[in-house]
């Protein structure tokens, strides 16, 4: 299968970006060094291209009642303008993807007149390559269910991107017509950008302050052209979301290989047992047993950098865990990780081992997220 390509492929290869596969996609890795690119976020403001995550949009009588039986969260809760973080589970309270659920205006039926009032809108945000899957998977439940809900899949229809750093609201606020600066975290609205009528929200995946804006694909690089600042790629944008403590799908939980709750992944907070959803009973079970395991974060003491499957062991040499993210932080300049481990050994301040190129390496259980966040 040929890679799919974002809008701004051409563009990010005059710029001299490195790409990478992901999810299916042909993305900038880097476009000048990931410590620089990092550094800038932290620092001041980078842009990231994030077209390759998707866009399923929801509308309809019945919308409302079919976001909320397919995410964890309660969708009743947001207005206009709101969003939130929730988990996609199946039958058995298994993640099978996380999202970011937006509140559009509500739509007017086509035929409607516009003093009947509108319908329900959402715009949800499944990770690179789940699009289809995700569609179907609504489709699906709608048609079983008998709800009243039209489910588009309009990942090529737009573009994303990423304004974050300390002054990205500086910085966004300059390009667009109207005040963004008032927005609280996870509330959105939308905003032109000379011209070009985008939905922007105060979200994010670094841990900084920042903006996430939706494009039209056709006017994707005009956008991006308005903003004067450092580029960044995937290699940053994984630096800086470990540092975070934020989850990394396929990698921090996958449904086939390393499946895991919102309990254990550390995302319980996105669990509304109040509602009813796919993987609510199970949960409840969850909950009340209690894990047996945790996504945990730890610090490497002994030189070395934990990667990905890497396995994690007791002070006795014994496998409990696995390496699910890891880095060299930049901001910390320490080796840090991600990894899931027997309750008994998550409080902060336990002592572990990673086994790195086949040596033990010392590694301390830390709180998450490393850095200071918004």
């Amino acid at each position: 299968m040929p890679l799919q390509t974002p809008p701004l492929r051409g563009l990010h290869d005059e710029r001299g970006a490195k790409f990478t596969e992901f999810g299916g996609w042909d993305m900038p890795v880097e476009f000048d060094s990931i410590r620089t690119e990092h550094a800038a976020v932290r620092e001041a403001v980078g842009i990231f291209d994030v077209s390759h995550m998707g866009q399923i949009h929801v509308t309809g009588p019945d919308a409302t009642e079919l976001m909320q039986r397919l995410t964890t969260n309660d969708v009743a809760r947001l207005a206009v303008g709101d969003s939130q973080y929730a988990a996609i589970t199946d039958e058995d309270g298994v993640i099978i993807d996380d999202t970011v659920v937006y509140r559009l205006p509500d739509e007017t039926a086509e035929g409607a007149s516009d003093e009947a009032g509108g319908e329900p809108t959402y715009l949800f945000v499944p990770n690179a390559g789940t699009d289809e899957s995700t569609h179907e998977r609504w489709i699906t439940y709608r048609n079983e269910w008998g709800l009243e809900a039209t489910v588009d899949n309009r990942t090529d229809e737009y573009a994303m991107f990423a304004v974050q750093g300390p002054d990205a609201a500086e910085l966004v606020d300059e390009a667009t017509a109207e005040s963004i600066t008032e927005l609280d975290r996870f509330e959105a609205q939308y905003a032109t950008v000379d011209g070009v009528d985008c939905w922007i929200a105060r979200t994010g995946y670094t841990g900084e302050d920042g903006f996430e804006l939706i494009v039209p694909w056709s006017e994707a690089e005009h956008v991006w052209s308005l903003f004067d600042c450092q580029p960044c790629g995937l290699g940053a944008r994984d630096t800086l979301r470990i540092e975070a403590g934020l989850l990394l799908a396929g990698q921090d939980f996958d449904r086939e290989s390393d499946p895991r709750t919102p309990y254990e992944a550390g995302i319980g907070f996105t669990v509304a047992l109040e509602t009813e959803f796919v993987g609510r009973d199970a949960l409840e079970r969850v909950r009340e047993e209690g894990v047996e395991e945790k996504l945990v974060g730890f610090q490497l003491i002994d030189r070395g950098v934990p990667r990905h499957g890497y396995d994690i062991t007791n002070t006795d040499s014994r496998v409990i865990g696995t390496v699910t993210s890891g880095t060299m932080s930049p901001s910390l300049e320490q080796p840090i990780g991600l990894g899931y481990v027997p309750v008994e050994y998550a409080e902060p301040g336990t002592t572990l081992q990673v086994v790195v190129r086949g040596q033990s390496k010392k590694a301390r259980v830390e709180t998450t997220p490393f850095i200071d966040t918004v």
